[in-house]
């Protein structure tokens, strides 16, 4: 880790999952319960290195990078979808014997952690899931197959012909990353720059996810599947929002009803990436739900 002060030295590791080499971070204390952390969209395992860096006397922190994110390798002839995630995530922890163990993941990782965790609910001690309870909009599953499939090929084909965004310089992805996030500490900014992106040939840099993790799958489990997956979770789930985030919008369905034993925690003056935005608050819930 490059963080200038930082204490922490987690080993770089590498395992397969369907043939792909896939990247993850390994914080040390084995003798420690396992604690896995999951990154969202487009995002790295070093998303997690502040938390880890907290937790991380107390736990076996394990943070790996999806396939197409981080230092993954990308997806070839084939697409990004939920089910490959889910089987990424419960070969890393079959491989590692990882179980039982207890997770926090965000975004896209909350979603694909607690359909892990409804699979194979005798593995999970404990989550906190950071706005991992969306997925595709209601009205996209009403759609006729015909229009699903059209969009699905058509958004595929215009990825293909995008390149990857090019920046002069190191500041200037700094600039964009800041930018996507205002909330955002300057330090926060440049450790997430640093790390997630690449210098290409000549000079310039680039972000290291696939552009093709743009496209979402045509096809993927039914949302009352799902929700019956979250019933079967018998462990303790911290549901976690930000106040300023877009997936605070009051429109959207209420989770807790379809889990055992869930709660749900908001945290003020921040966005979507709130362990991040409110960093103190964020470890201050965590820790004492994790204690109960």
């Amino acid at each position: 880790m490059t963080t200038e002060g930082s204490k922490a030295s987690p080993a770089s590791r590498i395992y397969f999952s369907q043939r792909l080499r896939l990247h993850y971070l390994d914080w040390g204390n084995a003798d420690k319960p396992p604690l896995l952390l999951v990154h969202g969209n487009r995002d790295h395992c070093h998303n997690w290195d502040w938390i880890a860096e907290e937790l991380r006397e107390d736990y076996h922190i394990i943070a790996p990078d999806f396939r197409g994110h981080g230092d993954s390798a990308w997806v070839y002839g084939s697409s990004y979808s939920h089910n490959e995630y889910v089987y990424d995530l419960a070969q890393l922890i079959h491989q590692q014997n990882l179980a039982p163990l207890t997770m926090i993941a965000h975004s896209l990782g909350g979603s694909v952690a607690l359909k892990y965790a409804g699979i194979y609910p005798e593995n999970i001690e404990k989550m906190v899931v950071i706005e991992g309870t969306g997925g595709a909009p209601a009205e996209w599953e009403k759609r006729p197959p015909h229009e699903r499939m059209r969009d699905w090929i058509e958004n595929t084909r215009k990825v293909a012909g995008r390149m990857p965004m090019r920046y002069e310089s190191l500041e200037d992805s700094y600039r964009r990353m800041h930018d996507a996030n205002s909330h955002l500490r300057e330090d926060q900014a440049r450790h997430l720059t640093v790390h997630g992106a690449n210098q290409n040939e000549d000079g310039s840099y680039s972000w290291k996810f696939d552009n093709y993790t743009h496209c979402m799958a045509a096809y993927d489990m039914p949302r009352a599947q799902v929700r019956e997956l979250w019933g079967r979770i018998d462990a303790p789930v911290l549901l976690v929002s930000g106040s300023e985030s877009w997936f605070s919008d009051e429109s959207r369905e209420d989770p807790l009803p379809y889990f055992k034993n869930a709660r749900h925690a908001r945290i003020e003056d921040a966005g979507h990436w709130l362990h991040h935005d409110q960093l103190d608050e964020f470890l201050q819930i965590t820790r004492a739900f994790l204690a109960e």
